[in-house]
Protein backbone atom coordinates (compact mmCIF):
# COMPACT_ATOMS: atom_id res chain seq x y z
CA UNK A 1 0.00 0.00 0.00
CA UNK A 2 1.03 3.28 -1.10
CA UNK A 3 1.65 5.63 2.03
CA UNK A 4 2.95 9.27 1.79
CA UNK A 5 3.35 11.36 5.28
CA UNK A 6 3.93 14.91 5.10
CA UNK A 7 5.27 17.10 7.55
CA UNK A 8 6.87 20.56 8.59
CA UNK A 9 3.88 22.21 7.99
CA UNK A 10 2.74 25.24 10.14
CA UNK A 11 2.54 29.08 11.26
CA UNK A 12 4.57 31.57 9.82
CA UNK A 13 5.45 35.32 9.17
CA UNK A 14 5.27 36.63 5.42
CA UNK A 15 8.94 36.15 3.87
CA UNK A 16 9.72 33.78 5.94
CA UNK A 17 10.96 29.89 5.53
CA UNK A 18 10.08 26.21 5.73
CA UNK A 19 10.99 23.30 4.86
CA UNK A 20 8.58 20.19 4.49
CA UNK A 21 9.34 16.59 4.51
CA UNK A 22 6.92 13.70 2.71
CA UNK A 23 7.99 10.49 4.11
CA UNK A 24 7.43 7.25 1.20
CA UNK A 25 6.53 4.29 1.53
CA UNK A 26 4.63 0.75 -0.36
CA UNK A 27 6.23 1.19 -3.35
CA UNK A 28 10.00 1.43 -5.00
CA UNK A 29 10.58 5.13 -3.80
CA UNK A 30 13.39 5.64 -6.24
CA UNK A 31 11.67 4.42 -10.13
CA UNK A 32 9.15 7.47 -9.10
CA UNK A 33 9.30 10.84 -10.43
CA UNK A 34 7.78 12.94 -7.48
CA UNK A 35 5.51 16.05 -7.06
CA UNK A 36 4.10 18.88 -4.70
CA UNK A 37 1.16 19.99 -5.14
CA UNK A 38 -1.41 21.96 -2.85
CA UNK A 39 -4.58 23.00 -1.97
CA UNK A 40 -5.70 26.63 -0.69
CA UNK A 41 -8.91 27.51 0.96
CA UNK A 42 -11.55 27.38 -1.20
CA UNK A 43 -9.67 26.66 -4.58
CA UNK A 44 -8.79 23.10 -6.05
CA UNK A 45 -5.57 21.86 -6.42
CA UNK A 46 -2.28 23.39 -7.94
CA UNK A 47 0.49 21.10 -8.94
CA UNK A 48 4.10 23.58 -7.92
CA UNK A 49 6.99 20.90 -8.38
CA UNK A 50 8.18 17.79 -9.88
CA UNK A 51 11.37 16.06 -9.81
CA UNK A 52 13.05 13.31 -11.43
CA UNK A 53 13.80 9.72 -10.27
CA UNK A 54 17.55 10.22 -9.38
CA UNK A 55 16.80 14.11 -8.73
CA UNK A 56 18.76 15.42 -11.31
CA UNK A 57 16.08 17.35 -13.24
CA UNK A 58 13.52 19.30 -11.15
CA UNK A 59 10.46 21.05 -12.54
CA UNK A 60 8.23 24.43 -11.46
CA UNK A 61 4.88 25.93 -11.76
CA UNK A 62 5.56 29.52 -12.38
CA UNK A 63 4.22 30.17 -8.78
CA UNK A 64 6.84 28.02 -7.02
CA UNK A 65 9.69 29.20 -9.43
CA UNK A 66 12.35 30.97 -8.00
CA UNK A 67 11.04 30.37 -4.17
CA UNK A 68 10.64 27.08 -3.88
CA UNK A 69 13.15 24.10 -4.21
CA UNK A 70 12.27 20.41 -4.62
CA UNK A 71 14.79 17.93 -3.46
CA UNK A 72 15.03 13.94 -2.43
CA UNK A 73 16.99 11.35 -0.69
CA UNK A 74 15.87 8.15 -2.15
CA UNK A 75 18.36 6.00 0.54
CA UNK A 76 15.79 7.50 3.30
CA UNK A 77 12.51 7.45 1.33
CA UNK A 78 11.73 10.92 1.80
CA UNK A 79 10.87 14.26 -0.68
CA UNK A 80 11.73 17.48 0.48
CA UNK A 81 10.33 21.21 -0.33
CA UNK A 82 11.76 23.74 0.78
CA UNK A 83 9.70 27.53 0.65
CA UNK A 84 11.10 30.56 0.61
CA UNK A 85 10.00 34.35 0.82
CA UNK A 86 6.13 33.18 1.53
CA UNK A 87 3.39 34.61 1.42
CA UNK A 88 -0.08 35.26 2.70
CA UNK A 89 -1.03 33.67 -0.97
CA UNK A 90 0.78 30.59 -0.27
CA UNK A 91 -1.41 29.46 2.50
CA UNK A 92 -2.62 26.17 1.70
CA UNK A 93 -2.61 22.11 2.62
CA UNK A 94 0.72 21.01 0.45
CA UNK A 95 0.82 17.23 -0.60
CA UNK A 96 3.59 15.83 -1.75
CA UNK A 97 2.40 13.23 -4.67
CA UNK A 98 3.08 10.38 -7.53
CA UNK A 99 1.62 12.14 -10.07
CA UNK A 100 1.16 16.39 -11.28
CA UNK A 101 -2.43 15.53 -10.66
CA UNK A 102 -2.56 14.80 -7.09
CA UNK A 103 -4.42 11.31 -7.99
CA UNK A 104 -2.25 9.55 -5.24
CA UNK A 105 -1.14 11.81 -2.38
CA UNK A 106 -0.75 11.86 1.49
CA UNK A 107 -3.01 13.84 4.11
CA UNK A 108 -1.29 16.79 3.62
CA UNK A 109 0.43 19.41 6.06
CA UNK A 110 -0.86 22.93 6.82
CA UNK A 111 1.02 25.89 5.97
CA UNK A 112 -0.33 29.10 7.32
CA UNK A 113 1.45 32.23 6.35
CA UNK A 114 -0.07 35.17 8.65
CA UNK A 115 1.09 38.21 10.10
Amino acid sequence: EVQLVESGGGLVHPGGSLTLSCAASGFVFSDYFMNWVRQAPGKGLEWLTEISKSGTFKYYSDSARGRFTISRDNAKNTLYLELNSLEIEDTAIYYCAQDRLGNVRGQGTQVTVSS
